[in-house]
């Protein structure tokens, strides 16, 4: 099927979609000499911008993911001692995420390998092309969090 082809709404599912494969590509390919995926590096990003002590469960729920998904990545950025699970003061059975301090010094290399990619990526895109974008894809974001959490409040980017 061609692509240029179909409704304006059909045709932004399958652009979103090759864009977020695309940019997900381009970053593994940036941060693999750096010893990081981009799943590595968005889960040190969030934990990062969410806040130190979060639960594993709390961290997934920010991510937008399940929490058995983000298990295998915790678990490997544990043995790259970018990160550690220590147990929960609150709560036993529960484990807080916490940063190291190895995690917060490649985080900024972590972080320029990304800046490169969207420098990259968005070339020749305006500043208000972006801000058009971004209130488009919240809306679409609200609506999905809308269908799969009826009454709640998405948690905005």
């Amino acid at each position: 099927m061609n692509m240029q082809t179909g409704s304006l709404r059909e045709r932004f599912g399958f652009a979103l979609s090759r864009v977020a494969r695309s940019w997900r590509r381009h970053l593994d390919q940036r941060l693999a000499p750096q010893g990081v995926s981009y799943a590595r590096w968005v889960t040190l990003i969030y934990l990062q911008r969410g806040g130190e002590g979060m639960q594993q469960k709390e961290l997934a729920d920010y991510m937008g993911i399940e929490a058995p998904t983000l298990v295998r990545t915790l678990d490997q950025l544990e043995r790259l001692g970018l990160l550690e699970r220590r147990p929960h003061p609150e709560d036993r059975r529960a484990k807080s995420v916490h940063l190291t301090p190895a995690a917060s010094r490649d985080l900024e290399a972590f972080s320029q390998a990304a800046a490169s990619v969207r420098r990259d990526l968005l070339a020749g895109v305006t500043e208000a092309e972006l801000e058009t974008s971004l209130r488009v894809l919240d809306t679409v974001l609200a609506n999905a969090c809308a269908l799969e959490h009826p009454g709640e409040q998405p948690v905005r980017s």
